[in-house]
């Protein structure tokens, strides 16, 4: 195998904006090369315009969005325990697509924000990592990032905000944020 075949294990962090959207960026990076992604995205249950355009023009992606949304934020009420539900579907979901990824690149959103709000654990994440064939490019976004994670990846950009609208009460804008 060329070192330039290897795939990575790309982690997009922080607590600022442009997490999903750095793998998006990629995303599409990859669909111009013909090569098959499946994205999976963690807790994110609404429609977006990063969801409607994969879905009308990139034909070698597939996302899926799993979960019931955030916990204990955006006027979550719903039970723990079904987060943890939801959450472990997906998990499972994951773990299946990671060991058999029909794909060349997977992405799997929000999943250190899954970890943040402890609905995974850091051995799960690792699990995903070290399950990962040797061709496969890995993407994970999210919150939070461990020693351990960060050490497992091959690539880690952290996302800093300086300076953020929903600050001031501005809420998500259609088209720039979902």
């Amino acid at each position: 195998m060329k070192t330039s075949d290897k795939g990575l294990v790309i982690i997009y962090t922080g607590n600022g904006k442009g997490k999903t959207t750095a793998a998006l960026g990629l995303v599409l990076r990859a669909a111009g090369y013909q090569k098959k992604v499946k994205i999976l995205q963690f807790m994110k249950q609404w429609e977006t315009g990063e969801y409607r355009a994969i879905q009308k023009y990139l034909p070698t992606v597939e996302i899926s969005r799993w979960g019931d949304g955030w916990v204990k934020i955006m006027g979550d009420k719903k039970p723990l325990r079904d987060h943890l539900r939801a959450v472990k579907e997906t998990y499972d979901k994951a773990l299946a697509l990671v060991k058999n990824p029909e794909a060349n690149v997977v992405v799997l959103d929000e999943l250190l924000s899954a970890l943040a709000g402890e609905l995974v654990t850091e051995e799960q994440v690792l699990e995903l990592i070290s399950a990962k064939p040797p061709l496969l490019d890995l993407v994970i976004t999210g919150h939070k990032l461990t020693p351990k994670i960060e050490e497992a990846a091959d690539l880690v950009t952290e996302m800093r905000k300086i300076k953020h609208p929903y600050d001031k009460g501005v809420l998500a804008k259609q088209g720039i944020d979902f």
